[in-house]
């Protein structure tokens, strides 16, 4: 029993490597079922036993990349520490560490940031992105709401537009690295680089 999870989740993963692969060269509206079984070198079976369509595919991949980081940012916002800011810190350095290491990942944040559009059939998947995205941005508030309580931000500090800023920020520095990899390292700055947002909002 053990083996055949194994071998349908080994399946699944074939299967959306190859998606984003052919997302990414060809788009997504002039990839079919097809092309993607063939890729991925199984039947259109296989695909079907997995997927029903190709925008189960591609909400899959969305999936893939942002349900990692919002189940990392909700453990570290569990985890016990006297600086809420301090901790974030280090979450969103080890996100983009972890964009530049994890190749799988990489690809899939070229085509979602990148090569991706949510018109016509995958107007849906736009909702869908939005509500990960408001779920992110309610787990990312409440740092700064726990920062201000440990009196590391003052009182009157907005959580909420703060949330907005480092999730804009993130992002932004996303782009740029996806863009032209060789241009910097995450590894070597991805600390420097969250390092320049967050000093200047700590009072003590």
């Amino acid at each position: 029993m053990r083996k055949t999870k194994e071998d349908a989740d080994s399946t699944k993963q074939s299967i959306l490597d190859a998606a984003v692969k052919l997302f990414s060269e060809h788009g997504v509206a002039k990839t079919s079922l097809e092309k993607i079984a063939k890729a991925a070198n199984v039947t259109r079976g296989a695909v079907y036993w997995h997927f029903a369509n190709k925008q189960e595919i591609f909400e899959a991949l969305h999936d893939q990349l942002h349900s990692p980081f919002i189940q990392m940012i909700t453990d570290g916002l569990d985890a016990d520490s006297s600086n809420a800011i301090a901790q974030l810190q280090e979450v969103c350095t080890e996100l983009l560490i972890d964009l530049e290491q994890n190749k799988t990942k990489k690809k899939i944040a070229t085509l979602f940031l990148l090569r991706c559009d949510y018109s016509d059939e995958f107007a849906h998947s736009k909702d869908r992105y939005n509500e990960k995205k408001k779920q992110k941005h309610i787990t990312l508030s409440r740092y700064f709401d726990k920062a201000i309580k440990q009196g590391i931000l003052p009182a009157n500090t907005d959580s909420m537009l703060l949330t907005i800023g480092i999730s804009a920020y993130l992002r932004g520095i996303a782009v740029e690295y996806l863009e032209d990899p060789d241009a910097f390292s995450l590894q070597d700055n991805a600390a420097k680089l969250i390092g320049m947002f967050f000093e200047r909002l700590q009072t003590r």
